[in-house]
């Protein structure tokens, strides 16, 4: 135990495309509302003078091929499938027109979330916590570098839940795109490599129960498998 008093769990390490080493993931921010009609079918409309953000735990990553249990404390529990970024250099208010240089590569991501939780939170006007930031809540698939992605355009990303469609629409959705998002955080934390940024879903998000399997895929990266187990 190196002369401390109780073990620390250890740094999660995401899967990198082509690659031996792995990604040691530092923090987890989460960009609300960034598609349109997702927002829509939440009951909003898009804000786009700022986007804003709710953050996970290092501790909620979950790889590819996981059996995630059922959250407790639910009875409502959501997917939200996601395209998530890599940050792998320091980036501090850079501007929009160099963001995209923090970028280390790209991943499906899933925002798993206790929705009941959620709307309760939000309609007394307090944090989303308990809704969004606990246990395996934080799916990652592989980790594509950033360079055999390619532009951020068009690309297709879809979510099936036992087989069926549920989620699909494309990057270009965004509401608020990479570089923005970039730039807009790091004029408020000093962006870090191992930070990683779940940059919004699309439309159809809904509930789960133990037994379904949900299957991520985004165009031209490594698609995210996981399995919802009995509850916790």
């Amino acid at each position: 135990m190196s002369g401390l008093l109780f073990d620390v769990p250890a740094t999660p390490l995401v899967p990198i495309a082509g690659h031996d080493a792995r990604f040691p993931v530092h923090r987890i921010f989460c960009v609300g509302r960034n598609y349109a009609a997702h927002a829509a079918e939440m009951g909003h409309e898009v804000d786009r003078e700022t986007p804003f953000y709710f953050t996970k735990p290092a501790s909620a990553i979950v790889h590819d091929g996981a059996r995630i249990a059922y959250p407790p404390g639910t009875t409502n529990y959501h997917y939200e499938m996601e395209f998530v970024v890599a940050i792998g250099a320091p980036a501090f208010r850079i501007p929009v027109a160099e963001a995209m240089g923090a970028v280390f590569g790209y991943a499906c991501g899933l925002d798993m979330t206790r929705r009941d939780l959620q709307q309760q939170a939000r309609e007394k006007g307090r944090p989303w916590d308990l809704g969004k930031a606990f246990e395996e809540s934080a799916p990652i698939g592989t980790i594509t570098p950033a360079a055999d992605f390619g532009a951020i355009a068009d690309q297709a990303i879809r979510l099936n839940v036992d087989g069926a469609v549920r989620q699909e629409a494309t990057l270009a959705e965004l509401v608020w795109s990479v570089p923005e998002l970039i730039a807009h955080l790091s004029g408020y934390y000093h962006l870090l490599p191992g930070d990683l940024i779940y940059t919004g879903t699309p439309a159809g998000v809904g509930a789960v129960t133990p037994g379904a399997r949900l299957v991520g895929e985004i165009d031209g990266l490594a698609s995210l498998s996981i399995e919802i187990g009995p509850e916790a």
